[in-house]
């Protein structure tokens, strides 16, 4: 590295324009994608919370696995392929389209074979990066990504919504495809050096992915975040699989003004990507990882108001300042996290989270779907955005609220004293 910030190191600046360029496929895939289905394909409530169960089912299936596996290979090239496979896969959708031959089945296939490959690809990005920046400059290397993630969310939604309209739907879902064709070329140019640890001859993969589920769970902090963020996206996943339908059927929105609405709360989630550092800085690290949940949190319940006259700003609002929290979290218990698990263990530390982050979400989307059908679409809200103010109890409850001293002992002994046997819990100071 030639200079004091990652801009300059060169395998960084190619990670970020590959994981920028996916995310903006994936942020514009993940509102076309439903919006086929609700317009183009009349889909009920119920066939809407399958779908977002599709997208996201492979991480409750293979998400512990997967860790393991990314455990045992080299990154890169992993990433690389799940890359070109979803490329692949997401091209089928503007050919049927286009041939008046799309299905709601060719969508839930299609949105459950891209989860597996998003799988792979999330848990090896996240575990490639403390290789690539050192566990020092983690902070700034999870600022930046998470800052370009959120521009592609702000800028992606609109782009969805103009796609849509001059392309339909199934037809602008070809952009998908060409923006992680452009991650595996950014990708296949990096020249990081990934060292394998050496395994037993004979070690089961089981007993590997086991090793990281208990390392998680034995962790007071690494379980805390866990069940935080699980919890979220459980009710997550309600607000998921019926929030589209509250903006196009209940409140009457079109495609467009949709999608700048989507775009106008998720300037938030910029705000939030680019002051992280400057809030982790101000109140630490550790308090970072609660405070702003608390904080911003329960506006998300300003949604539920929204009506097509001014209450739309209410919509705006909630989404704005509901996103800027969890970026700031994001940011700061992702770093965290990568700081408090030794390198052997990232994979599987990264799998382990994002199996109860991310598996939930698929069990969140069939209940919201039931929800909707059962109670209302926007009822069905109100619960998701509810249950995601609850999840902040977690952490309340933890050492990062409760003895924060201990949390940034726990840090320290990882990075002087990384664990190279069988993984352990550090202490409590």
């Amino acid at each position: 590295m030639t200079g004091s910030s990652l801009w300059h190191h060169r395998d960084f600046r190619l990670l970020w324009v590959g994981e920028t360029t996916a995310q903006f496929g994936k942020i514009i895939g993940s509102v076309l994608i439903p919006l086929v289905a609700a317009t183009g394909l009349g889909a009920s409530p119920f066939q809407m919370g399958l779908l977002t169960a599709a997208s996201t089912s492979a991480f409750l299936v293979l998400g512990l696995p997967a860790g393991a596996i990314v455990d045992r290979v080299r990154r890169r090239p992993l990433m690389l392929r799940c890359d070109l496979a979803r490329a692949a896969l997401l091209a089928t959708v503007p050919l049927a389209w286009w041939w008046d031959a799309l299905s709601f089945t060719h969508l839930l296939v299609v949105a459950l074979l891209v989860g597996v490959c998003t799988v792979f690809f999330d848990v090896s990005y996240q575990s490639i990066l403390p290789t690539l920046v050192g566990r020092s400059r983690l902070v700034e290397g999870n600022t930046k990504l998470q800052a370009s993630e959120s521009v592609a969310l702000v800028s992606g939604s609109p782009a969805a919504g103009g796609l849509a309209h001059v392309m339909g739907a199934g037809g602008g879902v070809v952009v998908t495809a060409v923006c992680y064709l452009v991650s595996a070329t950014s990708l296949s140019r990096m020249r990081v050096v990934e060292e394998l640890r050496p395994r037993p001859p004979g070690r089961r993969l089981r007993t590997e992915v086991m090793e990281g589920v208990r390392f998680v769970f034995a962790h007071p902090v690494l379980r805390a975040l866990a069940l935080c963020t699980g919890t979220a996206n459980l009710f997550g996943g309600i607000v998921q699989a019926v929030v589209l339908l509250f903006l196009v059927r209940e409140v009457g929105l079109a495609p467009g003004p949709l999608g700048l609405l989507l775009a106008a709360g998720s300037l938030g989630g910029v705000l939030g990507a680019v002051s992280a550092g400057w809030w982790v800085r101000r109140i630490g690290q550790v308090r970072a990882c609660w405070f702003t949940l608390l904080v911003t949190t329960p506006f998300g319940l300003l949604c539920a108001f929204a009506e097509k006259d001014w209450r739309l700003g209410l919509f705006a609002v909630g989404e704005f300042v509901f996103s800027f929290g969890v970026i700031v979290y994001n940011i700061a218990q992702v770093s965290l996290r990568q700081s408090l698990t030794p390198d052997h263990l990232l994979g599987r530390m990264n799998a382990s989270l994002r199996f109860l982050a991310w598996g939930l979400i698929p069990l969140g989307g069939l209940l919201g779907g039931l929800l909707g059908e059962w109670l209302g679409v926007r009822e069905a809200l109100v619960v998701g955005l509810i249950g995601q103010c609850l999840a902040i109890a977690w952490v309340v409850s933890s050492p990062l609220y409760r003895d924060p001293a201990s949390v940034r002992s726990m840090v320290e002994r990882t990075a002087t004293h990384p664990p190279e046997g069988e993984p352990g819990v550090p202490s409590r100071a």
